[in-house]
């Protein structure tokens, strides 16, 4: 079984030579993302922002896969800034209306302060059905 990566050649992507996508047989596991837009290396000060902006990386990670977050089957979300979760959920809820995955949310510190979530997905390839004729 062949296993593909892909990056967005983060600096904490390059420090800890890690894929920001692996895609292996059906099972597409994405490192977790933040709200930092790569295009430009900023983030917003807003949690509502940088949910909305980890959203934006997850799907173009998902997207190196070929699935979409209806795919997702797995989420873990890391919250530093425990006082605005409330709004940093409703992003959540709405992203997760259809496929509504396993999710596991915990309260802990990142590795830069400007960081308010971190989200971690697992999204499951299925096969599609192809029509055959009687």
């Amino acid at each position: 079984m062949t296993q593909k990566r892909f990056s967005l050649d983060s600096d904490f992507e390059k420090l800890l030579n890690y894929s920001r996508v692996l895609v292996d047989g059906e099972w597409v596991f994405v490192s977790g993302c933040s709200g930092f837009d790569y295009s430009n290396m900023t983030i917003s000060d807003s949690m509502v922002d940088q949910v909305e902006q980890t959203f934006r990386n997850i799907q173009w990670c998902l997207s190196q896969a070929n699935v979409t977050f209806n795919d997702v089957v797995r989420m873990r979300i890391i919250v530093a800034d425990r006082d605005a979760y409330l709004e940093a959920a409703k992003v959540i809820g709405r992203y997760c209306k259809n496929a509504k995955p396993a999710n596991t949310t915990w309260f802990a510190e990142l590795p830069d302060p400007r960081i308010k979530i971190e989200i971690e997905v697992t999204a499951r390839k299925h096969e599609k059905k192809v029509k055959t004729s009687a």
